[in-house]
């Protein structure tokens, strides 16, 4: 029988030249070495995705369209934000971020919420 041949034997393929069975080889140190470095991998990626996130986005809600403006601000949505470029439209640029309060449907508080996200200038 060849070194690389496989074998049907009861419990198991079983390869020549090997001993240890498929199931065998899912466990012991070298494997539990495997299974911890796949487990740190996962874990390291996880937490650069919550890296990126945690970068904090600005907008100019002088210029921003009404997507842009609902994806940064927090408790703004699409209808919020719209009434928000319709209220700049008819008032002209905001000169202070708390003009936003002036908006039906967005009070003080979001206003505080944002108002790191929020500029008045490029």
């Amino acid at each position: 029988m060849a070194a690389n041949s496989v074998d049907w034997v009861a419990g198991g393929w079983h390869a020549a030249g090997n001993e240890r069975r498929w199931w065998q080889r899912l466990t012991g140190p070298e494997a539990y070495r495997g299974w911890v470095m796949r487990g740190l991998l996962c874990a390291g990626l996880l937490l650069a995705g919550l890296v990126q996130a945690d970068e904090p986005q600005v907008v100019n809600i002088n210029s921003a369209d009404a997507t842009t403006l609902a994806q940064v601000l927090d408790g703004v949505g699409l209808s919020r934000a719209q009434a928000i470029i319709d209220y700049r439209d008819r008032h002209g640029d905001f000169r202070d971020a708390y003009e936003l309060a002036n908006i039906k449907g967005i009070g003080e508080r979001t206003v505080e919420q944002n108002e790191h996200r929020i500029l008045l200038a490029d």
